[in-house]
């Protein structure tokens, strides 16, 4: 299992660049006029997605990092995520009706906005510089706990989903959680021949 995984994972870095993609995607469907079962459901989705993505960084990718750069910015980041974790903290609980949720969500919105342009520009360029050679395994290191996390939390997922009725938003909740199971799915010579080749449409 741990040969297959080190072949299909995505990289570390790659890995952490799909996280980004669909959490900003969760964050473009949330809007103040939204119902606010919605509300709760993208918040919800979005803070689940986000403390699996900072436990993965935590123990896998920064300490990684951190051997081959002495940088303030890899320090630093752990800290960031504590400040995420605070916000998200007051989001779950509150009230989607309270006047305060919009302000903390698009606060959160903010500090990750932050975060993630720090990361794509500095630590993801620097590792695939310095430490190259690890990242396919990292990137199977953090796949494997990825699926562990996932699955401890299914419950509170399939809540999120639930709340998060509106089509795109449940594409976006469930991608930003499960991007990594879907592309080892995909990648793995048991995947459909469509799945392989990337998609349906592939497959006509």
């Amino acid at each position: 299992m741990t040969s297959l995984l080190n072949q299909i994972s995505p990289s570390a870095t790659n890995q952490i660049r799909l996280d980004h993609m669909h959490v900003l995607a969760t964050f473009h469907q949330y809007e103040p006029a939204s119902s606010t079962r919605l509300k709760r459901g993208l918040a919800d989705s979005v803070c689940l997605a986000l403390e699996i993505h900072a436990q993965l960084e935590e123990e896998i990718f920064y300490p990684a990092l951190a051997l081959a750069m002495d940088s303030d910015m890899v320090r630093k980041s752990p800290v960031e995520h504590g400040e995420m974790r605070t916000l998200m903290a007051r989001l779950r609980q509150m009230v989607a009706s309270d006047p305060v949720f919009d302000e903390t969500f698009f606060e959160l919105m903010r500090l990750v906005l932050h975060h993630v342009a720090d990361e794509e520009t500095v630590l993801l360029p620097a590792a695939e510089r310095l430490i190259p050679g690890q990242l396919q395994d990292l990137g199977a290191r953090m796949a494997r706990r990825r699926l562990q996390l996932a699955a401890s939390r299914g419950g509170e997922l399939a809540s999120s989903l639930v709340r998060s009725f509106s089509a795109r938003g449940v594409v976006a909740a469930a991608t930003t959680v499960l991007s990594g199971s879907y592309l080892l799915a995909r990648h793995s010579p048991l995947a459909p021949a469509w799945m392989r080749r990337g998609g349906p449409r592939a497959a006509r």
